[in-house]
């Protein structure tokens, strides 16, 4: 038998309804982070990943992956070396 729960860091968000878009999901996650460590090869492989979403046909999830591709650029730019 299969749960058809939430698994992951979706069961920790809580929604108004149970069918969230991608964009709502991500917005969600990122209101509740504050800070995060992670090596840069992560943080840039990370930029990588979300910059496939920034022309994404949800409206949503094109608003939040920008929010998040231009938080993860910053804190490359942060991270680079002689800072």
């Amino acid at each position: 038998m299969t749960s058809q729960l939430p698994r992951g860091l979706t069961a920790l968000i809580p929604t108004a309804h149970t069918m969230v878009t991608p964009g709502e999901r991500a917005a969600a996650q990122m209101l509740h982070l504050r800070e995060a460590t992670v090596p840069v090869p992560v943080l840039a492989a990370a930029v990588e990943l979300i910059a496939a979403h920034l022309d994404d046909t949800d409206p949503v999830t094109r608003e939040a992956a920008t929010a998040v591709h231009a938080r993860l650029l910053a804190a490359l730019e942060d991270a680079a070396p002689g800072r």
